[in-house]
């Protein structure tokens, strides 16, 4: 009964109908949904040539809406897609809200993460023992157990916390591997396999491996990148900045690679609350926006609560109890630089 009562739904309200009500809570309808890997190598047993591996690939899964818009949200987290699903409840996460707006999804683990860990090289697993560090890198509190007082987590859900911090891949923070990500998501950026009109939206490390990516990739499919508390930044040679040794950079890259930022539509760097203008990584993020923006680029900082007055924000705020509201900023971005058209607009 189902494709009767949409079709009728489509004779009676017209095409449009299902986009008006994108927001609100009625059923996510798809045209398609998938995935597929991409980018890799294939290499030969060092003994045996004839015995080969194809390793250090991306994966991607992608959900497609009946009526789509033009651009696809590539969702990117260095540790795990998760973070894309849901709200540090349960609540709907990032994948679902736009998806209700039409736009096409896509949630991209990097070679060696979560789903495509099919490595080229030997790796190891040692246990980390990191969930009470996890609970002051995601910016919950000054300490473990201590919530900052307006924090937009479920503070008494028990559950919430065990959930968060357990869903998460084992993470390769090194400068090697971002290089490898992004090797493998320029390649997926110009395939085509993720549209021509592309927004990456990243978190934390995934941020550093989208600019990378970007001033990888040949072709102009990529528009834009929205980097909620990027850890790690790109700098061109020329503004006599250190490369870091390390896996959150700073990563420097010759001018002509770097003025490839500047081509996009817009770059947005989100902060949550409690990053003062001296943290590092907020400071970085200043001197990259500056540098895209002299070489001609469109680059801001957007502080969630200096800027847009949304409290309690944390390193995940698209995760967080008001995620609702920061996805509206995100709504704003994308129709701001007319990344919000429909696929069939002006049919």
């Amino acid at each position: 009964m189902f494709l009767p009562i949409l079709a009728l739904a489509l004779v009676v309200f017209g095409p449009g109908a299902l986009s008006e009500t994108s927001k609100s809570r009625g059923p996510i309808v798809l045209e398609k949904s998938g995935g597929f890997q991409i980018g890799g190598k294939i290499i030969s047993h060092p003994t045996f040539p004839n015995r080969t591996l194809s390793c250090d690939h991306g994966y991607v899964e992608y959900f497609h809406p009946w009526r789509p818009r033009k651009t696809s949200l590539i969702m990117w987290h260095s540790s795990s897609s998760q973070v894309w699903q849901n709200r540090w409840g349960g609540g709907e996460g990032y994948k679902d809200m736009f998806l209700r707006r039409n736009y096409p999804v896509y949630i991209w683990d990097g070679p060696r993460v979560g789903r495509a860990n099919w490595a080229c090289e030997p790796t190891s697993y040692l246990p980390s023992y990191q969930d009470q560090s996890n609970f002051v890198a995601w910016n919950l509190g000054p300490s473990f157990g201590v919530w900052w007082p307006d924090v937009q987590f479920p503070t008494q859900d028990s559950e919430a916390w065990q959930q968060a911090t357990s869903a998460r891949y084992v993470e390769y923070d090194t400068k090697e591997n971002v290089e490898l990500h992004s090797n493998a998501a320029s390649i997926a950026a110009d395939s085509g396999k993720l549209g021509n009109s592309i927004v990456y939206l990243t978190n934390s490390a995934g941020g550093l491996r989208a600019m990378m990516t970007a001033t990888k990739a040949n072709g102009t499919n990529i528009k834009g990148i929205v980097t909620y508390e990027s850890i790690g930044y790109v700098f061109p040679d020329t503004a006599n900045v250190t490369a870091g040794q390390g896996g959150f950079g700073p990563f420097v890259v010759p001018l002509e690679r770097f003025k490839k930022l500047t081509k996009l539509a817009s770059i947005q760097f989100v902060w949550g609350d409690h990053r003062s203008d001296s943290y590092e990584y907020v400071r970085q993020s200043r001197l990259a926006a500056k540098l895209i923006n002299q070489y001609g680029g469109n680059a801001t900082v957007l502080k969630l609560g200096d800027d847009a007055g949304l409290k309690g924000s944390s390193h995940i705020p698209f995760a967080d109890s008001d995620n609702d509201k920061v996805a509206e900023l995100l709504d704003d971005f994308l129709g701001e630089h007319e990344l919000d058209d429909y696929v069939d607009e002006g049919r």
